[in-house]
């Protein structure tokens, strides 16, 4: 299904309902790649990277309080693909619930492999991460941050960080509703 479908289906279901939206990035992402693909010791430092810990056998990035009602969601390392060329990969990490995401439901956060081997946050959101055919700086390619709605916001990368660049629906550039 393409990536504006899926947002359609999202905002007319209701946000406040999706708890756990993160399988959606692997449907957007090209080759997807599951954490077996990874090794164990990359597995343990792309989590800790985006600042996940180990809970009861699964890795959590949002940890509700206990006394908000809302479950604890388990992160996902939905996908890794080099995405700017440079012969090293990115990961996708995913995490839901509407107590730390809000209507999206769902964040993510973007990391790459460094030379040195470590892993690094790029950048980080609520929503559900494409990445698209124009590129910033180094090959990095643009990313839509979708959610509720029908016009989402396209950062590119500047050299340092993702930053907002336009806004577009399935290609088209928009203005927000506010």
């Amino acid at each position: 299904m393409h990536h504006s479908a899926y947002r359609l289906v999202l905002a007319s279901i209701g946000f406040a309902c999706l708890i756990g939206l993160s399988g959606l990035v692997s449907s957007v992402w090209a080759n997807p790649a599951s954490e077996a693909a990874l090794s164990a010791a990359d597995q343990v430092a792309i989590f800790k990277a985006a600042g996940a810990i180990q809970r009861k056998g699964k890795w959590v990035i949002c940890d509700p309080p206990a006394d908000s009602g809302a479950p604890a969601s388990e992160a996902l390392i939905e996908q890794v693909r080099d995405i700017n060329g440079d012969g090293r990969p990115e990961a996708v990490v995913t995490d839901g619930g509407i107590y730390c995401y809000g209507h999206a439901g769902v964040g993510f956060q973007l990391l790459s492999k460094q030379s040195n081997g470590t892993w690094r946050v790029i950048t980080r959101d609520a929503g559900i991460l494409e990445t698209l055919k124009t590129q910033g700086v180094g090959g990095w390619p643009d990313i839509s941050i979708g959610g509720p709605g029908f016009c989402f916001p396209v950062q590119r990368w500047n050299g340092k960080a993702y930053t907002l660049n336009r806004y577009e629906y399935e290609g088209k550039r928009c203005k927000p509703q506010r």
